[in-house]
């Protein structure tokens, strides 16, 4: 018989806590995202994540423990091979990545990919490197709007971006592009995890804004997650913010795109005001989109106390058989050198009006708790070759 009816479980985009043990392979040695973020500002206002146990888990400098936590409380550690938004997430609903997307961020795309994509759009293609999205608008956006070639660029994420002008390139001619795109890198040798379209508005340097109109064209998961198996199931899985173009809308009954993080929280509220029976799932993407990647340390804190304010509104909604379930997908130490994630464990808080009691939970050595104990509440199977196990008995 199930605990609760409604789980919700939020994805603060990017906010790691601490290096994991193999984190030297990928040059993240030292890195802790949320603590670093904490030692380099003066003040830090989260009283929301505080009561529920966020610093009894990760000591923060301006931030006590809280004498007696409401939540739950650990660290999960990444099973999967690499660091980056998709590997995070599936492995949150069990899947186990082992062999990492192709990434091309030190060569640039291959010749033989650009001159096929050329030819298929009909545009000429600059940039072809890894840059972050405001450099290369700065750099290039001035030509494309002049000429009408393409900006393509990727990043240390296993992406093919490109960019658009809203007003002279046109949206529907910047999803075509990543279309077309999307169906030539499906390719082994070429097979990125995500082809992102990157509108933006602006007509000079110094001007040039991405808009919220930005869509993903992600690989569909490798195998089945726990989303189907809800689903299947016939519960409701809802999305929030970047969950359907993480998953291409697998095991989904209901997305809702969002404008910024703070709108994906307002959107939760929204949600948690309704009637039903299932899961809420949550992404949070400007944590990592605006500051970590930009390693703005003074942003990245902000938008922690934007987010811990809304968390305080949501917290009053929730119900004696509702579970709040708050994490992250990787890191991205805004302190660390480069624009890259960072390879790093991450916090896992649980909270429901009707547990008796709180604490520290053992850690975990995979983020596929997360979806085990979702599967494990409604009574639902996992789906065959997927790892995690639940904890749901550990949370009174």
């Amino acid at each position: 018989m199930k605990k609760y009816k409604r789980i919700f479980t939020v994805v603060i985009d990017s906010l790691g806590a601490g290096a994991m043990p193999d984190a030297s392979e990928y040059g993240d040695a030292g890195t802790d995202t949320l603590g670093h973020i904490s030692q380099s500002v003066d003040g830090f206002n989260i009283p929301n994540l505080q009561r529920l146990g966020i610093a009894n888990l990760h000591p923060l400098k301006q931030v006590d423990a809280a004498e007696k936590p409401l939540g739950y409380y650990t660290y999960l550690y990444e099973a999967s091979t690499g660091k980056d938004t998709m590997t995070g997430h599936w492995e949150m609903m069990g899947l186990h990545i082992t062999k990492p997307f192709k990434t091309f961020t030190k060569t640039g795309f291959p010749k033989e990919l650009l001159d096929e994509l050329s030819a298929r759009t009909g545009r000429t293609i600059i940039g072809n490197k890894s840059a972050s999205g405001t450099e290369i608008l700065d750099e290039l956006a001035e030509e494309e709007i002049a000429t009408g070639h393409m900006i393509v660029y990727t990043s240390a994420d296993s992406v093919l971006q490109i960019c658009g002008n809203e007003e002279t390139f046109g949206l529907e001619e910047l999803y075509r592009c990543c279309e077309i795109a999307r169906e030539i890198t499906m390719k082994d040798e070429w097979k990125v995890g995500r082809v992102i379209a990157r509108p933006y508005t602006g007509k000079k340097k110094g001007e040039f804004k991405r808009t919220s109109n930005r869509h993903d064209y992600a690989l569909k998961p490798y195998g089945q997650t726990a989303l189907n198996a809800l689903k299947d199931a016939g519960l409701d899985v809802i999305s929030v913010g970047k969950i359907y173009d993480i998953f291409d809308g697998e095991g989904l009954t209901e997305s809702n795109k969002s404008k910024s993080s703070v709108h994906g929280m307002e959107q939760t509220i929204e949600i948690a005001k309704r009637d039903f029976e299932g899961l809420c799932f949550v992404n949070l993407v400007d944590f990592d989109a605006l500051w970590g990647h930009r390693r703005d340390v003074k942003g990245y804190a902000s938008e922690l106390e934007k987010f811990d304010v809304k968390l305080g509104e949501l917290l009053d909604l929730l119900k004696e058989d509702d579970l709040l379930i708050i994490t992250a997908d990787h890191g991205n130490d805004p302190t660390h050198t480069g624009t890259d994630h960072t390879r790093e464990r991450v916090p896992f808080i649980a909270y429901s009006p009707s547990m008796e009691s709180s604490g520290k939970l053992e850690d975990a050595k995979t983020f596929a708790i997360i979806g085990a104990t979702i599967t494990d509440n409604f009574g639902v199977e996992m789906p065959e070759g997927t790892i995690g196990g639940s904890v749901l008995d550990q949370l009174n």
